[in-house]
């Protein structure tokens, strides 16, 4: 019990200050936990970060949890996931709860159009980066460019889940040699049924298998399966939950609002994925707290039955051709995904004149430049967004 709540109370002091994102998150985990408190040493870490990079669901989350696990076992990666996550749930549970007392004030649709700016520069950083890393290679430039293609014509949900699939086909029949030519070649005998977990594996295989039933059990069912679909499905980063979110949700929530919560999700410390409980809230209007909970435990919970179910023979499975392969194509396609997002919802909603598109092009020149802090960017297109007023 000590061990569990000594994991508790620093992932919470974590989550508290935890601000930059996922990349920025592995490094405050490698600081505390590797170099501080030596759980842990530096080769083992980096199999944990492989492993999140592999996987479908938030990254840096997949980490601590995994971090937690092998600290106290499964209570001990639960303290770590709640301890890092209370912080930014609440923050954007209580962003929900206000917005909507103050939903008809004037300055609020000055500063959702600021927000809506600040999205549109960091989705459009977030597509060059991830396709520099991803879309190295004609193969996976074609497929990330046909995928926003497809997705611009129809960016329905069922479109999104067969652009993924078709990608990962492409992937494993096209693509193993040359994903193979960056990856842990060494390691392809390694015994692939060498610890897996079937348990964990097989209960993310039944609840995704059943996600249409639940859809049909009343307003938190449906809560639940949406949410668990787009963590299952969330391949790439964080960024890449917000088309796939917005697909899910798009009939019941406007794009200001899920814009604005968006945007929020960038501003507060601790994981992206925190989004769920700002738009859980929203779709929960008389239940706000029980709606916020409900899309946070779904959209978190997929990744987290992979990494207990995979971790102990990740290894052997991340070195085999094919399956670098089908892992190379999916991330070639969420770029095309993220960048088809970047056009309709974000660009048609916050872009609607000349001074638009140059206030989004400096503060993507900023970004890109210097790296400025994620706060001081908020500060800056929040007031910049109340000086310019509603649209």
């Amino acid at each position: 019990m000590a061990i569990t709540f000594e994991v508790f109370w620093r992932f919470l002091l974590l989550g508290c200050v935890s601000f930059g994102g996922p990349a920025a998150h592995i490094g405050y985990f490698q600081q505390a936990f590797v170099q501080r408190l030596r759980w842990l040493d530096a080769a083992d870490y980096a199999k944990l970060v492989a492993l999140s990079q592999f996987l479908p669901g938030p990254g840096s989350s997949q980490v601590g949890f995994a971090l937690g696990y092998r600290r106290a076992g499964l209570p001990g990666a639960l303290a770590a996931f709640v301890g890092f996550t209370l912080p930014s749930f609440l923050l954007m549970l209580g962003l929900a709860v206000f917005a909507a007392q103050v939903a008809e004030a004037g300055w609020l649709e000055g500063l959702v159009r600021g927000l809506k700016l600040l999205a549109a520069v960091v989705v459009a950083e977030a597509v060059r980066s991830m396709a520099l890393s991803f879309c190295r290679h004609r193969a996976c430039v074609a497929l990330a460019v046909i995928t926003a293609a497809l997705l611009l014509v129809s960016a329905s949900v069922w479109a999104q889940y067969l652009a993924l699939l078709g990608a990962a086909l492409f992937g494993v029949a096209f693509l193993p040699a040359t994903a193979t030519a960056t990856a842990m070649d060494s390691q392809r005998s390694l015994p692939l049924a060498s610890g897996l977990r079937w348990l964990p594996l097989v209960a993310f295989l039944m609840l995704f298998a059943s996600l249409p039933w639940l859809a049909g059990l009343g307003a938190e069912g449906r809560l639940f399966s949406q949410f668990f679909s787009s963590g299952s499905l969330v391949f790439g980063g964080g960024h890449v939950v917000l088309p796939l979110l917005q697909q899910q949700v798009g009939d019941a929530l406007s794009e200001d609002r899920f814009l604005l919560g968006y945007a929020a999700a960038q501003a507060v410390p601790g994981p992206l994925f925190s989004l769920a409980a700002f738009l859980g809230a929203e779709l929960a209007p008389a239940r706000p707290f029980w709606g916020a909970l409900v899309a946070t435990l779904a959209i978190f919970l997929p990744g987290f039955l992979l990494v207990l179910a995979l971790q102990p023979g990740w290894e052997a499975l991340a070195a085999k051709p094919r399956v670098l392969g089908l892992v190379a194509g999916v991330n070639a396609a969420v770029v095309g995904l993220l960048a088809a997002a970047w056009v309709n919802p974000i660009a048609s909603s916050a872009l609607h004149s000349a001074w638009d598109i140059f206030w989004v092009l400096l503060g993507w020149a900023l970004l890109v430049r210097w790296r400025p802090p994620i706060l001081l960017l908020v500060a800056g297109f929040a007031g910049l967004g109340l000086v310019l007023g509603a649209r």
